[in-house]
């Protein structure tokens, strides 16, 4: 009989909901979504047939059985890194030039930590951009690795994962959804995401006004927060301050965008490759899932 093992990705789970506080920042940092951290402390409390934590408002409050699980899984994840980095502690050095738009720079928080702790004499450039802006840097050979959301005119690339959309507002204060819709966009050519609401808007048969642009959330996230704009975002780039519109708004349903990984033509790099590597592993459906 095979003796029982507890889940270092569902570990991992735990310990990032008892650092941030909430399933909500778990799931932002870990760049899952809400009910896949959720899903993954039930697993966790059926495999060891125990609850862990209890709710309190909106944060989570760790029963005593947690507590003391939670010091073993934070010992049980150092050993974990510090033998995963040992193995692969062979020397990579070298230079590593990656694009992303800004907008989902927060999906690489976990994988830059990584790759600074595994390959720490690569010295890592990032550059943010629009997502046709840094498709052509690769194609020109000014960019190793580019994460950007696969155009439709322009596919190709690795698709690494799939992100559902969502119209947005503030938190506290949300527009009238009324003829015509405010929208906060992102300028022309920025990113799929305005050419993909204008035509759902357009299918529905709804009239809209261009309330604010700007080529990425930092712009048009104080709008929205205000009250002034609906805004598209993915389920990942939702913050405590917006709020996803369900079906009962009116508003017509939108498509996921598909985040693809673009390398440069020529032989990669042993940085990019194991850049790419770290990246597949940390944000690939299947990794989403654990």
């Amino acid at each position: 009989m095979r003796a029982p093992t507890l889940d270092l990705g569902l570990l991992r789970t735990l310990v990032a909901v008892a650092d941030t506080g909430s399933v909500t920042a778990a799931a932002r940092r870990l760049a899952y979504t809400q009910s896949t951290v959720s899903m993954q402390l039930q697993r966790l409390e059926s495999a060891l047939g125990v609850s862990l934590h209890e709710r309190e408002g909106r944060r989570l409050r760790f029963t005593a059985e947690g507590d003391r699980l939670l010091g073993h899984a934070r010992r049980l994840l150092a050993l974990n890194d510090e033998a995963l980095a040992d193995m692969r502690a062979r020397r990579v050095t070298g230079e590593l030039n990656l694009g992303i738009p800004e907008d989902y720079a927060s999906l690489l928080t976990s994988v830059f930590s990584w790759f600074h702790q595994l390959y720490p004499e690569v010295r890592l450039q990032v550059t943010c951009g629009t997502s046709a802006h840094l498709m052509e840097r690769v194609r020109a050979d000014e960019l190793d690795l580019a994460l950007v959301t696969r155009q439709r005119h322009s596919p190709g690339g690795e698709m690494i994962r799939r992100e559902p959309l969502a119209w947005a507002v503030g938190l506290q204060h949300q527009p009238a959804l009324s003829d015509p819709l405010p929208l906060g966009l992102y300028s022309p050519g920025a990113d799929l995401f305005r050419e993909v609401a204008e035509q759902a808007l357009a299918a529905a048969g709804r009239d809209w006004r261009v309330a604010y642009m700007s080529q990425s959330m930092v712009g048009l996230g104080p709008v929205v927060q205000a009250g002034l704009a609906i805004v598209v975002v993915t389920r990942s780039m939702l913050t405590p301050q917006l709020r996803a519109l369900d079906e009962s708004s009116g508003l017509p349903p939108l498509p996921a965008v598909e985040l693809a990984l673009h390398r440069a033509a020529r032989r990669p790099t042993e940085p990019a490759r194991r850049l790419a590597e770290l990246i597949r592993e940390q944000l690939s459906p299947v990794a989403s899932a654990e």
